[in-house]
């Protein structure tokens, strides 16, 4: 980690705690929801649909006691292209250098994807808390055997279950996570929630309705580039925007009947944009195709995928 670390006041690098905790899991087990309930802000896109999250995103969590840098990473899967396999590295490269892992998952008994997930766990050396997530989807009798056969498949430092969307739970796990970390000095300063520039969080509030709005191939196959930005004297902020598909029909779906679809991406995109910016926002959408993008290694390296 490369991050400017922040001077502590005088005798804080005695008691204060700071460390970096990855969450990891398979696609749409709500680890995007959980980083966002633990920071009490938006920094990370959220759909019902898997496999929102495409790149690593930090979150930072200050109190007086502690500093915890969560990294949100993409679901771990079986990658069925180029996107999808920099998608996993990214997840499998998050537990290297951290000082806890949240390995996230649902109230159902191990699925194959865990059981992946559980087996890289094996080579990690530092704690590992098993974060049961959604318990607000079932009886408490119906848990309890989730929780032991987890238990008999790795020696978790500790299980804690939660419901992100409902914040349940979420301050006793970041108070055991706080726990497991290592002396040391905070990193950023208290005011700051995440390292992500402007731009990119404007790039997935973007992609983050066009997944809200279409269905079918859509979600997976679109990316987002943000051409221009001027910020105006008068205080508004011009965004120029490029939508990326991959086939003709998709770009017909995206745009819709006489432009409706896009202006209504349009539209919701500028609202969470205007409150994240805290400015007024003109922004221009275009739709073009990239035809198979996912699996050019140029293109997605131009598109911040690396």
């Amino acid at each position: 980690m490369t991050e400017d670390i922040v001077q502590c006041p005088e005798g804080e690098g005695k008691s204060f705690r700071s460390g970096y905790a990855s969450i990891i899991g398979r696609p749409n087990v709500g680890k995007s929801t959980l980083l966002n309930a633990v920071l009490g802000e938006k920094v990370a896109i959220v759909t019902p649909k898997p496999q929102t999250t495409r790149n690593r995103i930090i979150g930072i969590k200050t109190l007086p006691e502690f500093q915890i840098i969560f990294i949100d990473t993409p679901g771990i899967h079986k990658p069925k292209h180029k996107l999808g396999e920099i998608m996993v590295r990214t997840a499998v490269q998050s537990l290297e250098g951290i000082d806890v892992v949240l390995f996230m998952t649902e109230p159902v008994m191990p699925k194959i994807q865990d059981r992946l997930i559980i087996s890289l766990l094996k080579k990690v050396t530092v704690p590992v808390f098993l974060i049961i997530n959604k318990i607000d989807t079932v009886k408490k009798e119906e848990l309890l055997p989730v929780m032991e056969c987890f238990r008999n498949l790795f020696p978790f430092t500790g299980l804690l279950p939660v419901s992100a969307l409902k914040h349940d739970g979420i301050a006793l796990l970041v108070k055991e996570i706080a726990k497991h970390l290592p002396y040391g000095p905070r990193y950023y300063p208290e005011d700051i929630v995440t390292d992500q520039i402007e731009r990119f969080m404007v790039m997935e509030l973007i992609r983050e309705k066009i997944i809200q709005m279409t269905k079918e191939e859509i979600p997976h196959s679109a990316a987002v580039e943000i051409i221009d930005w001027k910020e105006r004297e008068d205080g508004l902020v011009s965004i120029h925007s490029n939508i990326y598909i991959e086939r003709e029909s998709q770009k017909g779906i995206i745009i819709g009947k006489k432009g409706a679809m896009l202006k209504a991406i349009s539209t919701a995109a500028r609202h969470d944009i205007e409150r994240l910016l805290n400015a007024k926002v003109f922004i221009q959408l275009w739709v073009k195709i990239r035809k198979g993008w996912r699996e050019n290694g140029t293109i997605l390296k131009e598109l911040g995928y690396q």
